[in-house]
C-alpha cells in the first residue's frame, strides 16, 4: 500500500522488501492529479496502517491485490477524510496508488464528493476501469503504464464537470495557507453558511476542516524536508500556538501523538 499517504507507527510495521516508484503526472495533468506512486511488494505477512486525513483523494489501482479485509474493497477509491482509518493487509501487493485533487476527483467521478468524504469505495463502483487495468496489467513496465493513465485520465477529465470558481478559490486558499471562514466568504461574496454548503457539497469536508487538514499536511511536508527539526520549532512556524496545540490536533487527526507516529516513515508524498 506504500503511497497511500500515511502516518505508521513503526513499531505496527514491518517494512517488506519491494518495488516503490515515484512519478508525478503530466504537466498538463497537475491541476488535477497529484501524484502516482507504483509499487510491487512481496508477501510479508499481516501489517497494519494507519492512513490519516490528506487533501487528496486517493485511488488504489491494485494490478495484485493483497487481502485488506471486507471494508476495503479491490481498488478502492477514499474520499477526503477527518479522521484516521486503519487498514489491516495481507499478502503481496502490485498496483499504482493515484492521487487527486478535488478538481481532478470532481471531473473524473462526476458525483458531488460529499458522497465519498470520510468513505471507501470501489472504483469500479464509480469508473468502468476494468479495461484500464488490463491495460496496466499487460504493459511492459511503469513508465509505459504511467503514460497509459496520462492518456486514460486526460481523456476522462476533458469531459467531467468542474468546480465551481468560487468553490476551487476557496480550496486553493485554504491550502495555500491560514485564513479565516469569513475572510474568504467576504473575498468570494457569499455568506459564511452558502460558502459552507456549497464547499462540503463538491469538496467532501467543511471550511473548517480542509483548513485543519491543509494545515496537519504542510506539516508533513515540511518534516519531510527538514526532518531534524524539533517538534518546537514544527509548531511554530506552521502557526500553531505552542508544541501541546500541535500535539492535540495531530493525534485528533491521526489517531497518533507526533511521538507515537515518529516522524514520516517514507510513505507521506509531499506537496510538488
Amino acid at each position: 500500500m506504500g503511497g497511500w499517504g500515511l502516518v505508521v507507527p513503526r513499531r505496527d510495521i514491518v517494512r517488506a522488501p519491494g518495488e516503490r516508484v515515484l512519478r508525478w503526472p503530466h504537466p498538463a495533468l497537475g491541476a488535477h492529479v497529484s501524484s502516482y506512486v507504483a509499487h510491487d511488494l512481496p508477501d510479508a505477512g499481516t501489517n497494519s496502517w494507519q492512513v490519516t486525513p490528506l487533501s487528496v483523494l486517493t485511488w488504489v489501482i491494485d494490478l495484485d491485490a493483497p487481502a485488506r479485509g471486507p471494508d476495503i474493497p479491490v481498488s478502492p477509491v477514499m474520499g477526503l477524510r477527518d479522521r484516521p482509518l486503519r487498514v489491516d493487509q495481507a499478502g503481496a501487493s502490485r498496483g499504482i496508488v493515484v492521487t487527486l485533487t478535488p478538481l481532478g476527483s470532481y471531473a473524473l467521478f462526476g458525483i458531488p464528493l460529499r458522497e465519498l468524504s470520510n468513505s471507501v469505495v470501489a472504483a469500479s463502483d464509480l469508473l468502468p476501469s476494468a479495461s484500464l487495468t488490463e491495460q496496466l496489467a499487460e504493459a511492459a513496465d511503469w513508465p509505459e503504464r504511467f503514460r497509459l493513465l496520462d492518456e486514460y485520465l486526460a481523456a476522462r477529465l476533458a469531459r467531467g464537470p468542474a468546480l465551481a470558481p468560487p468553490v476551487r478559490y476557496a480550496w486553493d486558499r485554504l491550502c495555500a495557507g491560514p485564513v479565516r471562514v469569513d475572510v474568504l466568504a467576504d473575498e468570494i461574496g457569499w455568506s459564511r453558511q452558502h460558502l459552507n454548503v456549497r464547499f462540503r457539497e463538491q469538496i467532501g469536508l467543511n471550511l473548517r476542516k480542509v483548513g485543519r487538514i491543509a494545515r496537519l499536511n504542510r506539516v508533513l511536508a515540511l518534516l519531510d524536508r527538514a526532518p531534524s527539526l524539533s517538534w518546537a520549532e514544527v509548531a511554530h512556524s506552521r502557526g500553531f500556538s505552542d508544541q501541546a496545540h500541535l500535539v492535540r490536533e495531530f493525534r485528533a487527526l491521526t489517531g497518533h501523538s507526533p511521538t507515537e507516529a515518529g516522524k514520516p516513515a517514507g510513505l507521506f508524498v509531499p506537496p510538488r
